[in-house]
């Protein structure tokens, strides 16, 4: 690394000490660059999530080695899944074994995960910093740094935006367009409840009306269920609120279709945030800023996993980092674009369509749900839905999963979703 290392001076500067941002630090810190990890927060703290790493997050602490410091005896192992459509019937998708992943998920709560990959960062040698990161520091042009509202200035030869949805990173940047930005909101609360599977739940707000989002009742530590409601808005950000509005009624709904008890013990710890999916109105990194996780928009925008994409898309980064740290956007955008392009576009154009089309929604909600459609797509289904084609297993399911993918990708090959992708990732997405 060729930054001059000052006392303010680092040859990354991390903001943001979530998942993606505490991998990419521990990464980056074990290659031997000088990190400094800042979060305007004090740890631990809680965030406004499902609690479950998917099986590549999985994968990621098996191949750092912190699996065992991340997941003690008390963190469930998850495999199937179920899926329950507008009219109560029930698909349950299996969870299978990739060559290259494991056939699990684990379910740990942010504020265990969070304190945990952040320790693991600190103790690699990542500098810790606790403020808020305000007016940016820019030289010939390019974002290099922030004054934080302590007082302190950090500058870094690459800056990686590892702060959330709202990023102030990629505002600094100019890297969004907001207008094209497929937001989401949603609201979880933990229940003493223990689901037998993870649950996916398509819900109609009102007959032959699917709501244009997901609900989800996941198994977590100690008998207590994480329950949650998201929704889809576009680019309009003020229908968030119909998720908080429609909680209530929802955790109804569950109890009348027996996923929570008909005497449902008292709801705790409400939390909402945003979501921005499918990487579409964020371009991931210009020169000198990587983004990853939530702000890059790496959310899957049909059922809303997030956790494994923000780690993985920060292991990533960083790898580009050490790899060309004068230039590593470019071996960045190209190692986003094998790992995720191919599903995003697709998923992402169909998510827009989607949205507007409530009717649409109950139909694919009710025909997938169905016993005698669903069951028989439902190895297809899990592989492509949780974005598992890439290393899957050869067989039925994998040919049903890539099946789905190029027909999508046919379907939406002249997409204004498509376009974007193209003119933002460059030769990256062809």
């Amino acid at each position: 690394m060729s930054l001059q290392r000052q006392a303010d001076c680092f040859d990354v500067a991390v903001v943001g000490a979530g998942p993606a941002g505490s991998v990419a630090a521990l990464v980056l810190a074990r290659g031997g660059a000088r990190v400094a990890l800042v979060d305007k927060a004090r740890f631990p703290r809680d965030k406004a999530c499902g609690d479950l790493i998917g099986p590549r997050g999985v994968k990621v602490l098996d191949d750092l080695g912190i699996r065992s410091r991340v997941a003690d005896a008390k963190a469930p192992s998850l495999g199937d899944m179920l899926v329950v459509g507008p009219t109560g019937k029930r698909v349950r998708l299996p969870s299978v074994p990739g060559v290259d992943y494991p056939g699990c998920a684990l379910a740990i709560p942010r504020h265990v995960l969070d304190e945990a990959l952040r320790t693991c960062a600190l103790d690699e040698g990542a500098c810790d910093i606790t403020a808020r990161a305000g007016r940016p520091i820019a030289e010939e042009g390019r974002l290099c740094g922030f004054e934080l509202d302590d007082g302190r200035r950090v500058r870094a030869q690459t800056v990686i935006g590892a702060d959330g949805a709202t990023s102030r990173v990629a505002e600094c940047a100019g890297l969004c367009e907001n207008s094209r930005i497929l937001w989401g909101f949603a609201i979880r609360c933990r229940v003493d409840h223990e689901p037998a599977l993870p649950t996916i739940v398509m819900w109609e707000p009102r007959p032959r009306r699917g709501l244009c989002g997901y609900g989800w009742v996941f198994p977590g530590p100690e008998g207590v269920a994480n329950v949650g409601l998201g929704v889809g808005t576009l680019s309009e950000r003020s229908a968030g609120s119909q998720a908080v509005r429609l909680l209530p009624e929802f955790l109804e709904h569950l109890s009348r279709i027996g996923l929570l008890p008909e005497d449902l013990p008292p709801t705790r710890e409400r939390l909402g945030g945003w979501l921005k999916m499918g990487m579409v109105g964020t371009r991931p990194a210009s020169e000198g800023v990587l983004l990853v996780g939530d702000a890059a928009g790496l959310v899957n925008p049909l059922q809303g996993e997030g956790i494994a994409h923000a780690m993985t898309s920060a292991r990533s980064a960083a790898e580009s980092v050490l790899q060309n740290p004068a230039e590593p956007a470019s071996l960045y955008r190209r190692r986003l674009a094998e790992s995720h392009l191919p599903y995003q576009q697709v998923a992402s154009a169909f998510h827009r369509v989607l949205l507007q089309r409530p009717r649409a929604v109950s139909a694919a909600g009710r025909m997938l749900t169905h016993p005698a459609i669903g069951t028989p797509l439902a190895g297809g289904w899990a592989l492509f839905w949780n974005e598992l084609l890439d290393g899957a297993v050869a067989g039925r399911s994998r040919s049903l999963a890539a099946a789905a993918t190029f027909l999508g990708s046919m379907a939406t090959s002249v997409s204004t979703t498509k376009r974007w992708f193209a003119e933002a990732l460059g030769d990256s997405a062809r």
